[in-house]
């Protein structure tokens, strides 16, 4: 896989089955393990609920060697019946070395989807707040070797941030209606 591809790596059409889309912020990594004994491990993440539907992957972290950070938001999608008829149904990240000849396999972590999606409204911050987890990194032997970090929003979608905290309002001067900016203060923790 070359470094420039695109982030959505397969897609299959499905016949009148309903996707749901979710964001996930891959964060970082620690102490993967060093599957080039050569050269740096320059690795990249691959994240999906369903492979055969949907796969989203990170860019390769040239840096980070065995503690790579990507930082980056991926969105996946998955049947939205998934969640009803599979309890066991689980967001899973694949890691993998990038490499001249071919890609090797780092680890992999999952997490059920019933522990991270907890509904509400995405507008709410009551209802999306800021929950990091940490997930063990497991060997394809089958021996945890690392962690990993990410964050799903409990309603599968980031808060819509705003540039700043200046609010437009329209008044009406003259009979004309002239756009006004007032700035939001915060003293002591409350708006002024």
């Amino acid at each position: 896989m070359s470094h420039c591809q695109p982030k959505y790596l397969r897609v299959v059409p499905a016949s009148r089955t309903k996707l749901r889309e979710i964001e996930v912020l891959i964060i970082s990594a620690q102490d993967l393990k060093n599957v080039k004994h050569v050269t740096q491990v320059r690795a990249y993440a691959v994240v999906y609920v369903e492979k055969e539907y949907h796969a989203a992957r990170t860019g390769v972290d040239e840096q980070g060697g065995t503690n790579p950070t990507w930082n980056e938001v991926v969105k996946v999608r998955f049947r939205e019946d998934l969640l009803e008829n599979d309890v066991l149904a689980a967001l899973n990240v694949d890691i993998y070395a990038h490499g001249r000849v071919r890609e090797k396999p780092v680890g992999s972590a999952r997490v059920l989807l019933c522990d991270v999606l907890k509904g509400g409204d995405e507008r709410e911050p009551a209802d999306n707040p800021v929950q990091c987890m940490t997930l063990q990194v497991w060997r394809p032997s089958g021996r945890p070797h690392g962690l990993l970090n990410l964050w799903v929003p409990p309603t599968g979608r980031f808060l819509v941030r705003r540039e700043s905290l200046s609010f437009s309002a329209r008044e009406a001067v003259d009979g004309e209606e002239v756009e006004v900016e007032e700035e939001a203060v915060v003293k002591g923790g409350e708006e002024a």
